[in-house]
C-alpha cells in the first residue's frame, strides 16, 4: 500500500523505521508538525519525525494547520491507501480523514478505552496502574473513541517514569503499527468498536498538575515524580524558588515528619509526606542541572526542620 505516515516526535521515529525497514508498503510522505524553537539559543528545528524522513528521500509535509486547503490538495493528488499515525500532534479534518481508503490508523500508548488523550503514559504511571499497552485504532470523530485493530501490553515497573515507559511502548507499538498495517492490506484485521465501559481521560500534563502537594501519601508524591518525567518535571519550592524534583524513593521507616519538612543527613535527604517519608535522590535547583539531593542540600546550607512548598 501507499502510505502517508503522520507524526511528530522522537516516540514516533520507531514506527517510521518500522514502516521503512518492512518494505512491504511505500511510505510515500510524511506528515508532521511545522519546524518549531529548540535548544539554548531557540532556532528553528524540524521534529524528529521529518528529520528522519529527509534522511530517507521522503517528501515531507508541514502544515500549520491540516485544515489548510493547499495540503489538502497535496494529500488527494499523493493518493495515499492508508495513513499510519503516530504523536502527529494536529486535530484532523474529517476531509483528511475521508481521503485515505484505509483511513488513519493511529497507534496510542494505552490499553483502550483506559487514559484517552494526549498524555496516557504519564496518567498510568501517576494513577499506579501496573499493565499498560498500545492500541492501533482508526482515527474517527471524537477523542480516541475510535474501532481498534490491535493491542500490546507492557508492565509498568515500580521505578519506572513515564520516559522510561513511553520509550519501550514506542517499540513495542511500532511492532503492533506495522503487523496492523499489513493486517489491513490482507483483510485478516477488522477493527472492534471500543467498549462503553472502563473509558478514562488523560489530558495534557500542566506544570500546575506537575506542583507535589506534600499533604499527599509518600506513594502518591512518588508517582508524580515519575509520572511528571522527563515533562513537565515534578516540582515544589524551596525559600520562595522553584526546586524540580527529578527522582525520589518512598521509606516506610522514616515516620515523624510533617508534610514538606526536611530532615537532612550526611548522605540523605529526607521530606515528609502525607505518610511516611520520601528519599530526595536528585533535584534540579532554578537555573542548574539536575543533581544529588545531598549535594544540593550541602550546597545550600539546608537545615533539618525547613519546608519544602511554601
Amino acid at each position: 500500500m501507499r502510505l502517508v505516515f503522520a507524526g511528530t516526535p522522537e516516540v514516533a521515529v520507531p514506527s517510521l523505521d518500522a514502516l521503512l525497514s518492512a518494505g512491504r508498503h511505500r511510505v510515500v510522505a510524511v506528515v508532521t508538525r511545522p519546524d518549531a524553537p529548540a535548544g539554548r539559543g531557540r532556532r528553528l528545528a524540524a521534529s524528529p519525525v521529518a528529520e528522519r524522513a529527509e534522511e530517507a528521500g521522503i517528501e515531507v509535509l508541514k502544515p500549520e494547520t491540516p485544515r489548510d486547503p493547499a495540503f489538502l490538495e497535496r494529500l488527494r493528488a499523493i493518493a495515499p491507501d492508508c495513513c499510519p499515525v503516530v504523536a502527529y500532534g494536529g486535530l484532523l479534518p474529517q476531509a483528511a480523514l475521508d481521503i485515505p481508503p484505509h483511513g488513519w490508523v493511529n497507534l496510542h500508548f494505552s490499553l483502550l478505552p483506559a487514559w484517552r488523550g494526549a498524555a496516557p503514559v504519564q496518567h498510568a504511571v501517576m494513577a499506579g496502574d501496573e499493565i499498560t499497552g498500545a492500541s492501533t485504532f482508526r482515527i474517527e470523530k471524537g477523542l480516541d473513541s475510535g474501532p481498534v485493530y490491535g493491542t500490546v501490553t507492557e508492565r509498568i515497573r515500580p521505578a519506572d517514569t513515564s520516559g522510561d515507559l513511553l520509550t519501550r511502548l514506542a517499540f513495542a507499538g511500532a511492532g503492533l503499527l506495522a503487523a496492523t498495517v499489513d493486517g489491513i492490506e490482507d483483510g485478516s484485521l477488522k477493527p472492534v468498536p471500543q467498549p462503553a465501559d472502563g473509558v478514562t481521560l488523560a489530558p495534557k500534563i500542566t506544570v500546575e498538575d506537575a506542583q507535589v502537594d506534600w499533604r499527599a501519601p509518600a506513594l502518591r508524591v512518588d508517582r508524580v515524580v515519575r509520572g511528571c518525567s522527563p515533562v513537565p518535571g515534578a516540582w515544589t519550592v524551596f525559600r520562595g524558588e522553584r526546586l524540580k524534583l527529578r527522582q525520589v524513593t518512598p521509606c516506610p521507616d522514616v515516620t515523624g515528619l510533617a508534610p514538606g519538612e526536611l530532615a537532612v543527613g550526611k548522605h540523605h535527604v529526607h521530606a515528609g509526606t502525607g505518610s511516611h517519608a520520601v528519599e530526595l535522590l536528585w533535584v534540579q535547583p532554578q537555573g542548574r542541572k539536575p543533581m544529588a539531593a545531598a549535594d544540593w542540600a550541602r550546597g545550600v546550607r539546608v537545615s533539618s526542620g525547613e519546608q519544602l512548598g511554601h
